[in-house]
Protein backbone atom coordinates (compact mmCIF):
# COMPACT_ATOMS: atom_id res chain seq x y z
CA UNK A 1 0.00 0.00 0.00
CA UNK A 2 1.62 3.13 -0.98
CA UNK A 3 4.88 1.64 -1.40
CA UNK A 4 5.05 1.30 1.97
CA UNK A 5 7.29 -1.61 3.71
CA UNK A 6 6.40 -2.82 7.08
CA UNK A 7 8.35 -5.16 8.87
CA UNK A 8 6.91 -5.67 12.84
CA UNK A 9 3.74 -7.39 13.15
CA UNK A 10 2.37 -5.30 15.47
CA UNK A 11 2.96 -1.93 13.19
CA UNK A 12 1.45 -4.02 10.16
CA UNK A 13 -1.50 -4.21 12.48
CA UNK A 14 -1.72 -0.57 13.50
CA UNK A 15 -1.59 0.60 10.06
CA UNK A 16 -4.37 -1.61 8.51
CA UNK A 17 -6.45 -0.58 11.28
CA UNK A 18 -5.87 2.99 10.54
CA UNK A 19 -6.12 2.74 6.64
CA UNK A 20 -8.03 0.13 5.70
CA UNK A 21 -11.98 0.18 6.01
CA UNK A 22 -13.87 -2.89 8.40
CA UNK A 23 -13.95 -3.69 12.00
CA UNK A 24 -11.65 -1.78 13.98
CA UNK A 25 -9.25 -3.14 16.02
CA UNK A 26 -8.50 -0.60 18.65
CA UNK A 27 -11.68 1.29 19.75
CA UNK A 28 -11.94 5.11 19.46
CA UNK A 29 -11.62 6.05 23.33
CA UNK A 30 -8.80 7.88 24.28
CA UNK A 31 -8.03 5.89 27.53
CA UNK A 32 -8.49 2.47 26.00
CA UNK A 33 -6.26 3.08 23.27
CA UNK A 34 -3.48 4.70 25.90
CA UNK A 35 -3.81 1.48 27.47
CA UNK A 36 -3.39 -0.20 24.78
CA UNK A 37 -0.18 1.04 23.46
CA UNK A 38 1.38 0.54 27.44
CA UNK A 39 0.32 -3.24 27.23
CA UNK A 40 1.72 -3.02 23.68
CA UNK A 41 5.11 -1.66 25.58
CA UNK A 42 5.04 -3.73 28.00
CA UNK A 43 4.87 -7.34 25.32
CA UNK A 44 8.50 -6.77 25.20
CA UNK A 45 9.24 -7.12 29.08
CA UNK A 46 6.21 -10.11 29.29
CA UNK A 47 8.20 -12.18 27.12
CA UNK A 48 11.79 -11.15 28.64
CA UNK A 49 10.59 -12.03 32.30
CA UNK A 50 9.15 -14.99 31.53
CA UNK A 51 11.44 -16.64 29.66
CA UNK A 52 14.58 -15.47 32.02
CA UNK A 53 12.43 -17.32 34.70
CA UNK A 54 12.80 -20.33 32.91
CA UNK A 55 16.62 -20.12 34.14
CA UNK A 56 15.38 -19.69 37.64
CA UNK A 57 12.32 -19.95 39.26
CA UNK A 58 9.65 -20.29 36.73
CA UNK A 59 6.41 -20.07 39.34
CA UNK A 60 8.01 -17.19 41.03
CA UNK A 61 9.22 -15.00 38.21
CA UNK A 62 6.63 -15.77 34.74
CA UNK A 63 4.28 -15.85 37.90
CA UNK A 64 4.83 -11.91 37.92
CA UNK A 65 4.63 -11.14 34.48
CA UNK A 66 1.32 -13.20 33.93
CA UNK A 67 0.06 -11.08 37.52
CA UNK A 68 0.64 -8.05 35.14
CA UNK A 69 -1.65 -9.12 32.72
CA UNK A 70 -4.36 -10.61 35.12
CA UNK A 71 -4.43 -6.98 36.74
CA UNK A 72 -4.54 -5.18 33.45
CA UNK A 73 -7.46 -7.52 32.66
CA UNK A 74 -9.28 -5.84 35.23
CA UNK A 75 -9.14 -2.55 34.19
CA UNK A 76 -12.09 -2.36 32.10
CA UNK A 77 -15.81 -4.23 32.15
CA UNK A 78 -15.71 -6.82 30.30
CA UNK A 79 -13.62 -10.19 29.43
CA UNK A 80 -10.63 -8.77 27.14
CA UNK A 81 -8.09 -6.15 27.58
CA UNK A 82 -9.67 -3.14 27.23
CA UNK A 83 -13.24 -4.61 27.32
CA UNK A 84 -14.08 -5.61 23.90
CA UNK A 85 -12.07 -8.34 21.87
CA UNK A 86 -8.59 -6.12 20.46
CA UNK A 87 -5.68 -6.15 18.66
CA UNK A 88 -4.11 -6.02 22.57
CA UNK A 89 -5.49 -9.47 22.73
CA UNK A 90 -4.29 -10.76 19.57
CA UNK A 91 -1.00 -10.03 20.41
CA UNK A 92 -1.14 -11.31 24.00
CA UNK A 93 -3.18 -14.89 23.04
CA UNK A 94 -0.17 -16.00 21.28
CA UNK A 95 2.14 -15.83 24.28
CA UNK A 96 0.45 -16.82 26.64
CA UNK A 97 -0.46 -19.54 24.84
CA UNK A 98 2.64 -21.10 24.02
CA UNK A 99 3.85 -20.15 27.75
CA UNK A 100 1.58 -21.91 29.53
CA UNK A 101 2.13 -24.90 27.12
CA UNK A 102 5.81 -25.15 27.78
CA UNK A 103 5.91 -24.13 31.48
CA UNK A 104 3.21 -26.86 31.66
CA UNK A 105 5.39 -29.64 29.74
CA UNK A 106 8.93 -28.90 30.74
CA UNK A 107 8.47 -27.75 34.24
CA UNK A 108 5.03 -29.38 35.14
CA UNK A 109 3.54 -26.23 36.45
CA UNK A 110 -0.04 -25.01 35.57
CA UNK A 111 0.67 -21.05 35.24
CA UNK A 112 -3.10 -20.47 34.52
CA UNK A 113 -3.72 -22.40 37.78
CA UNK A 114 -5.87 -19.51 39.97
CA UNK A 115 -6.41 -17.43 36.66
CA UNK A 116 -8.58 -15.80 35.82
CA UNK A 117 -9.53 -14.63 39.13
Amino acid sequence: HNNKIIGESLDLAKYLDAHFDGPALLPDDPAKREFAEELFTYTDTFSKTVLSSFKGDVVKEAGVAFDYLESALQKFDGPFFLGEISLVDFVYIPFVERFQIFISEVFKYDITTGRPK
